[in-house]
């Protein structure tokens, strides 16, 4: 009997194997092969498709990988456990916002039986299947390698350039964002981009320009919704979605969501003076929305890390429009120093994020704003954006 394969040691592959008796994996961090608490990983090349009876990927793990290359049955988590389950599924996609989205339609519908998962908290294959409904939000990783699955509601939040390493390109970025569509049937919902408005699908389609749009069209009333933009959209895409499976519209709820840390994040000094702390602005349209929150003041901004080969040429046609002095850091930061003197903005390359904010302490006014919104990924040097955020809010602590 073969082996099912698991392509990375990570957590969404270390929750499948719980499910599978079988199972082992391959990593391209593993040098030799080795045991650990009963899971056996071997290294990447010796993976052996004439001995695998099914490949299951980390859905990170890019179509140009050699074990994706040589697989010859592979399933993403979605098709192997999805088909299995009778819930009706969610599924948020999007460039920015979806964790935003599938934590508040969580906090909408968990007195309904509803569980989340996905890229965010639970692993899918953690996850009751039993239950009436799951709210998954669904990385492009996730929906490239996903061919059987589909959702009952796909959201789709605004997407722009991300991810295009991965991918390949921007077109292709958008093409695994659209897979969707392509399989749901009469009576299932999508609620796209108005850009969208001509692909292709057998469900019921929604568009929407913007919240407003969105707003009007499912009869939702943004005087009684607390949340400021970004995160409006988000409440309003949350609500649709209760409206549709429910016709409920729970003002009362989405304003007692509380919104996660590192996402617009306002933090104030010693001396009042306001920090906004966007270490998950890790793509240029996330940097866009908040830069665009804070145009009408000085903004000292911190961008850099990596980038992903997205284009920030956009960004900084916008930021041209502000008063902005930019600082520079991570692994682009020469890249950054490059367009601001493109555009003729005024700029400052820094070794670190701590030199940043201490160079931002000596020119910080009240009614001025200091900005972490990189656009850009962080794990050119922290682990995790969270880190980037914890450490953005200590070097703040420590001025004084």
């Amino acid at each position: 009997m073969g082996t099912i394969s698991l392509f990375g040691y990570g957590k969404t592959t270390k929750a499948i194997a719980k499910k599978l008796n079988n199972a082992i994996f391959f990593d391209d961090n593993a040098k030799e092969p080795f045991e650990e608490n009963g899971a056996k990983i071997y290294p990447s090349d010796m993976f052996d498709p004439s001995k695998s009876i099914l490949e299951i990927p980390s859905p990170g793990i890019p179509p140009s990988n050699p074990m994706i290359k040589k697989a010859k049955n592979l399933l993403s988590d979605y098709d192997y456990f999805l088909p299995k389950s009778k819930a009706t599924s969610v599924w948020i996609s999007g460039t920015n916002g979806k964790t935003t989205t599938t934590k508040m339609l969580y906090h909408l519908l968990k007195d309904k039986g509803a569980q989340m998962g996905g890229n965010v908290g639970t692993p899918l294959a953690e996850l009751d299947l039993s239950s009436p409904l799951l709210i998954l939000e669904t990385s492009s990783f996730t929906l490239h390698y996903t061919n059987i699955a589909k959702p009952n509601i796909y959201l789709l939040l605004p997407v722009d350039d991300d991810h295009i390493s991965w991918h390949g390109s921007f077109e292709k970025y958008k093409e695994a964002k659209l897979k969707p569509l392509k399989f749901l049937k009469e009576g299932e919902v999508c609620i796209i981009p108005e850009e969208f408005k001509d692909a292709k699908t057998d469900g019921y389609k929604i568009t929407y320009k913007n919240s407003q749009d969105l707003a009007d069209k499912m009869d939702i009333k943004l005087s009684d919704i607390k949340h400021e933009e970004p995160f409006l959209l988000d409440a309003v895409m949350a609500l649709s979605v209760e409206r549709v499976l429910f016709d409920e519209i729970s003002y009362e709820k989405i304003n007692s969501f509380s919104l996660d840390s590192h996402r617009m994040e306002k933090i104030f000094d010693k001396a009042g003076r306001l920090w906004v702390n966007d270490s998950k602005g890790t793509n240029v349209h996330a940097t866009l929305n908040a830069i665009r929150r804070y145009k009408n003041k000085k903004i000292y901004l911190i961008l850099g890390g990596d980038d992903k080969g997205a284009d920030l040429n956009p960004l900084f046609k916008e930021l041209k429009e502000c008063d902005t002095h930019i600082f520079a850091v991570g692994s682009n930061k020469e890249k950054i120093s490059k367009l601001s003197k493109k555009y003729s903005l005024s700029h400052t390359v820094c070794a670190t994020l701590k030199d940043a904010v201490v160079d931002i302490d000596a020119k910080l006014s009240k009614d001025a704003v200091a900005l972490l919104s990189p656009a850009a990924s962080s794990l050119d040097e922290y682990g995790s954006y969270k880190e980037r955020g914890e450490l953005f809010k200590r070097y703040i602590s420590e001025l004084f």
